[in-house]
């Protein structure tokens, strides 16, 4: 039985309690970070920190827990529950006022709830979709406009996932406006050439942490980038595809809407940026 966190409190899973009037629960007011494992350390804790502050910020919430002791927090939940690959899964809501109410309730009176816990994923580096490759299938995007806030707000990017395994896809490619926006949990590339295209940063995408590290491997390692909007038709013909998630890390997509990107296997750049990824980020993880 996995030892969870709970508003300061390490707790067996079966004790572990929210209230009913939790924000999270109610308005889906919350946001929330997973950061992976790698031999029993943290991948990248500093950036998803990070990123953690500024969705904080821009929903104008209190943040309930300093720096030092939210890696403490990580690192003893890694060690009670012995993790060696895996995730952290980290959720701070507005937290559960006396009752229901649109309006904020008053942070000097109601506190954020905080919550964390383990996933324990043994081959996570080692994954066999790595190797093959995932398909993936385009959706129409219609979440809400601030996709650069990690909210707790997932039920669009659920349904997209039933989607593609509906049409016996892995994932789908959220689409507006004719251009690929990302993943349902994750960014979006493809590769022309000796160039990785992926989606500028905004608002219209998550800004994500481990996109940023791939990206900066990618130009120390003397490759190409270009960052901006691409469509599915460009993807269709690209020799590459690929995604980059905090859980995937980097992931070959073969096939898009039933059409074979390159030669329908992974490809190189993808193969390489894997690679590059998991090496640096195990020498600096914490």
């Amino acid at each position: 039985m996995r030892t969870v966190y709970v508003n300061g409190d390490y707790l067996p899973e079966n004790e572990a309690k929210v209230s009913i009037f939790d924000r999270g629960f109610l308005m889906a007011d919350g946001v929330y970070e997973v950061t992976s494992v790698l031999d029993g350390k943290l991948i990248d804790f500093a950036g998803h920190a990070k990123r953690l502050e500024r969705s904080l910020r821009e929903l104008d919430m209190p943040h309930p827990v300093v720096l030092p002791d939210l890696l403490d927090i990580h690192r003893e939940l890694v060690r009670l529950n012995e993790i060696n690959e895996g995730m952290i899964y980290l959720q701070i809501t507005r937290g559960a006022p006396d009752d229901r109410d649109f309006v904020f309730p008053d942070p000097e009176t109601t506190k954020p709830t905080v919550v964390l816990f383990t996933q324990n994923k043994p081959g996570l580096a080692d994954s066999p979709a790595a190797r093959k490759g995932i398909k993936v299938i385009s959706i129409e995007d219609q979440r809400w406009a601030r996709r650069d806030i990690k909210t707790v707000q997932l039920l669009f990017p659920s349904m997209g996932k039933m989607m593609a395994k509906a049409a016996g896809a892995d994932d789908a490619w959220m689409v507006e406006d004719g251009h690929v926006t990302e993943g349902t949990s994750n960014n979006a590339y493809i590769v022309k050439g000796s160039t990785i295209i992926t989606r500028h940063l905004g608002n219209e995408i998550l800004h994500g942490i481990t996109r940023a590290a791939v990206l900066r491997f990618a130009r120390e390692a003397q490759m190409q980038v270009e960052e901006r909007s691409f469509t599915i038709a460009e993807a269709q013909a690209a020799d590459e595809a690929f995604i980059t998630s905090a859980s995937t890390f980097v992931m070959p997509v073969v096939e898009i809407d039933g059409a074979p990107v390159g030669k329908g296997t992974p490809g190189s750049v993808a193969a390489r940026l894997r690679e590059i990824y998991l090496d640096e980020s195990r020498k600096a993880a914490v």
